[in-house]
């Protein structure tokens, strides 16, 4: 028992100076920062990820400070990160439009319709976790209004409650529905953004293959499968074809 207390002590003292540690090297880059020094606080930064900790001002600066040393692709690639933890953030979705226009590639989206954006909007409004805990109260729900339905005797609140315990085992199985096609789309959405200055996307997933098209550092695409080395990937306005890893850099590997 006492020899599990001092680990618990030693965890937390370790985790405490963990993070005083990170919060030294995360205002020591800051400062760098506004030095003009943003190679330095890259360093810094850096070394805070490489401690294991992850937010969205730290992928932010480090956006911001790759943006002044004019570096495309990694500038865009942690301002999509930062994104990615902090959706809607208006500061962040500023800085990374300022980005963007620094890429060679003007890619047009393929235009989504009404219906597209309201099941994008719906589907999307709670992670699939989010939509498995809701459906999970309804349920409990469910519960307490079947069995008010089979102890109530007036006949106007068995009704009500009849109807309640109908109407949350429908949201429940509604909400369950919504998980699985969160967890389906956010499987399918494998966003990377391209590192390389100018990158060859072919037709196969071999070098003696024809260029179906060609791309830039900075520009996002969708991987959607993969053989080997190569991953084949999708741009904004559809197009197709494969490219070797090393080209591009994951967003979702945090």
């Amino acid at each position: 028992m006492i020899m599990k207390k001092i680990a618990f002590l030693v965890c937390l003292l370790s985790f405490t100076f963990g993070f005083a540690q990170n919060q030294a090297l995360f205002n020591k880059a800051t400062e760098l920062y506004n030095d003009g020094q943003y190679s330095e606080a890259i360093d810094n930064y850096q070394q805070i990820l490489n401690s294991g900790q992850h937010s969205a001002s730290l992928y932010f600066n480090l956006g911001n400070c790759y943006y002044k040393l004019n570096a495309i692709g990694p500038s865009i690639y942690y301002y999509e990160k930062a994104l990615l933890l902090s959706p809607n953030n208006k500061e962040i979705e500023n800085n990374l439009r300022f980005a963007q226009n620094m890429r060679l590639d003007a890619i047009d989206e393929i235009p989504k319709t009404e219906l597209s954006r309201v099941y994008d909007s719906v589907v999307g409004m709670f992670s699939s976790d989010q939509w498995a805990y809701l459906a999970v109260v309804l349920v409990f729900l469910f519960v307490l209004a079947y069995m008010a339905y089979y102890f109530l005797r007036p006949a106007n609140q068995k009704r009500a409650a009849f109807i309640s315990s109908m109407l949350s085992l429908t949201l429940c199985v509604i909400c369950v529905l919504l998980a699985y096609l969160n967890d389906q789309q956010d499987k399918n959405d494998d966003p990377a953004i391209v590192f390389a200055k100018e990158v060859n996307v072919n037709a196969e997933p071999n070098t003696n293959s024809s260029t179906v098209f060609t791309i830039h550092e900075g520009t996002k695409v969708n991987v959607l499968d993969e053989l080997d080395e190569w991953r084949r990937v999708r741009i904004a306005d559809g197009q197709t074809g494969w490219l070797l890893e090393d080209n591009i850099k994951s967003l979702k590997d945090f």
